[in-house]
């Protein structure tokens, strides 16, 4: 039975789909077989990006396609070691789906209180409906300065979750290697990968139980 891991997020561009992309990548590479399910229909922004990735001739190859809702996505997954759920753009029903089913639901946010207010609600709601906390955490991305990592960090630990290691800083590098089919991890710029492999390596230990 695979490990499962969904993205949510409350808003577009947070950075649900660029952690999705990096974790299927990183567990391929680790030697892992990995599908990467986008639950995003109508713009299918994970496979858009993995046909890049394929017209570019970028290695190791993940399997990703997309699925209208989760059950379809969790049973298509069964056979693989990973199963990397890149949630609808906004918070809906599917939302508690992929929390039900998965062993650790990620939801990434900014720093604004525009992006943290609705993103606490979400975990919020997920709670009543019976997701156990151990199972929510949050990644912090479009951070621009280590001050206001801390400040965002102690909201959320205000809020009563848990925080992912490291940060996803705010660079038009990252943007452009996601352009060019690769993930944030594959970016030329070794501090920058560095950042988001601190982010990723959190993820893998919390799915193994560490965290």
């Amino acid at each position: 039975m695979a490990t499962v891991v969904g993205f949510i997020s409350q808003k577009g561009g947070v950075g649900k789909s660029t952690l999705a992309r990096a974790l299927a990548r990183e567990a391929a590479v680790g030697g892992l077989t990995v599908k990467l399910a986008d639950l995003d229909v109508q713009q299918a922004t994970s496979v858009n990006w993995h046909r890049r990735r394929l017209d570019n001739g970028i290695e190791p190859r993940i399997s990703v396609e997309v699925y209208k809702t989760a059950a379809q996505a969790i049973g298509a997954g069964q056979s693989f070691d990973l199963l990397v759920v890149d949630g609808p753009g906004r918070s809906s029903s599917g939302s508690l789906d992929i929390a039900r089913s998965a062993d650790l639901v990620v939801q990434p946010t900014g720093a604004s209180l525009d992006d943290l207010e609705p993103a606490v609600l979400v975990f919020h709601e997920l709670v009543r409906h019976g997701i156990p906390h151990d199972r929510l955490t949050f990644a912090l991305c479009r951070i621009s300065t280590e001050v206001e990592e801390q400040e965002t960090r102690a909201y959320l630990g205000r809020a009563g979750y848990a925080v992912l290691n490291g940060s996803i800083p705010e660079r038009p590098a990252l943007r452009q290697a996601q352009n060019n089919g690769f993930a944030i991890t594959e970016t030329k710029y070794r501090s920058l990968a560095h950042r988001a492999d601190m982010v990723l390596q959190d993820i893998v230990d919390r799915m193994n139980g560490h965290g």
